[in-house]
């Protein structure tokens, strides 16, 4: 025989076997492509988050679905907007409140929007430290608040902004739990789709304060400052000192949608649990989130007790960055000092102490008698009173071609905006009446 090469061929994959990967390369550049915009949407259902939605459940069945589907867009047109106003002008919200307004408008901000902040933090983090303690009694609840916060400092200070937002971007996941409880027993379904698309309004004080609540906490102006600032990182992080596009807004509208829409998925998945579960067995008041999981424990069983419980520790580590950074972002734009999660502590020093202040403040709160939900009606009330004033002034600035440019709002982008605005404004009103009346 005659020696020579040898020829092999290979057959052509068929077309079906080419489609996997297309359909993983596709999820992939998706992945990619979210980034503050989800970590904002996420961070909004944060540990006193549950706890609203899952009283608003217990003491009034599902009567509060529909307002799930009503948040969302309001929630995605403010985000937007401020996203917008990063990317355009390359600063964050506080940024551009300093150099287009007068300074007492931006002192009046942070004279109550600190507060409420630390509030929230504090509330957090009680709820964090309660439910440890829930899944592990040996360990007093204290012990657990002490350990997430020192947790969060150091993970905070020590990693990188790329570390930080691909440890955010993945806690996200944390929160598909709760879309798995509902099904662990049986439901209504008929009757879930009519309080879905059938909005219920009774006219009575606790009723309307919950409505007030559930605002308060969905339109939250921390995640205003946030999702500005967010994006002026991913810029430089991802080196992109090109001129802002119509690609990069697409994106970005893509991120802050898909972040908004998956916030008020697990809104209405948590208010369908207890609004089911806690609220055919009786139990009608729920003043905390651990509250919320041991009342599940018996109804439910002990997977949707565990799965509800370490959904409020994923949410936590994933908020609180989120509260003691739009903070630091805000008061180290104020002053003009040095900020931004991809610097190292020694670069900016200020910007990662007021972190570390904000995170302590919060956990003292445990320690001079302000209980946690006291602490969220606190901060329900000064997120009240700051949001309608921020999304005027936000939708301003989006309005304004010499901060814009080519990039101010579309028609749609303005009705729902003034839509978010007049609810805001009277959600204010309200929670201001039912507090002192």
């Amino acid at each position: 025989m005659k020696a020579g090469k040898e020829k092999f061929t290979t057959a052509p994959l068929h077309p079906s076997a080419k489609k996997p990967t297309k359909k993983r390369s596709k999820i992939s550049r998706f992945w990619k492509l979210l980034g503050p915009g989800l970590i904002s949407g996420a961070s909004d259902d944060d540990p006193s988050g549950i706890a609203t939605y899952s009283q608003a459940g217990a003491a009034f069945g599902l009567s509060t679905l529909w307002t799930s589907i009503v948040a969302f867009p309001l929630m995605a047109s403010i985000q937007q907007m401020c996203a917008r106003i990063g990317l355009v002008t390359s600063q964050g919200l506080t940024g551009a409140l300093k150099r287009n307004y007068p300074k007492p408008v931006l002192y009046i901000m942070l004279l109550f929007s600190f507060p409420a902040i630390v509030m929230n933090i504090g509330a957090d983090i009680a709820g964090m430290g309660a439910v440890g303690n829930l899944l592990v009694p040996r360990i007093d609840a204290m012990y657990f608040s002490v350990l997430f916060t020192v947790i969060l400092l150091i993970l905070i200070i020590y990693l990188p902004y790329q570390k930080i937002a691909a440890i955010l971007k993945y806690l996200c996941i944390v929160l598909l739990v709760y879309l798995v409880v509902p099904f662990l027993f049986k439901q209504d379904w008929l009757l879930i789709l009519r309080s879905t698309f059938i909005p219920t309004i009774r006219f009575d004080k606790d009723f309307i304060g919950m409505l007030v609540g559930i605002l308060g906490t969905t339109i939250s102006p921390y995640l205003f400052f946030w999702q500005a600032s967010m994006e002026v990182e991913e810029m430089k992080h991802k080196k992109k000192h090109l001129l802002v596009n119509k690609k990069i807004i697409h994106d970005m509208q893509q991120d802050v949608d898909f972040g908004m829409s998956f916030s008020g998925i697990v809104m209405f998945f948590i208010i369908l649990t207890t609004g089911t579960v806690l609220f055919n067995a009786g139990i009608h008041q729920i003043n905390t989130v651990e509250e919320a999981a041991l009342a599940l424990k018996p109804l439910a069983g002990n997977f949707a007790y565990l799965l509800f419980a370490i959904g409020v520790i994923g949410t936590g580590l994933l908020a609180i960055p989120v509260l003691s950074g739009s903070l630091s972002y805000m008061i180290t734009e104020t002053f003009g000092w040095e900020q931004g999660l991809d610097k190292k502590f020694h670069e900016a020093k200020a910007f990662y102490i007021i972190i570390a202040i904000s995170l302590l403040l919060g956990l003292s709160l445990n320690y001079v008698g302000i209980s946690p939900i006291k602490a969220l009606i606190y901060t329900a009330i000064l997120y009240g009173i700051t949001a309608p004033v921020l999304i005027a002034i936000i939708l301003h600035i989006s309005n304004n071609k010499k901060i814009m440019g080519t990039f101010t709002n579309s028609k749609s982008s303005n009705i729902l905006g003034f839509s978010a605005l007049l609810i805001m404004t009277a959600a204010a009103l309200l929670l201001l009446y039912l507090q002192f009346n």
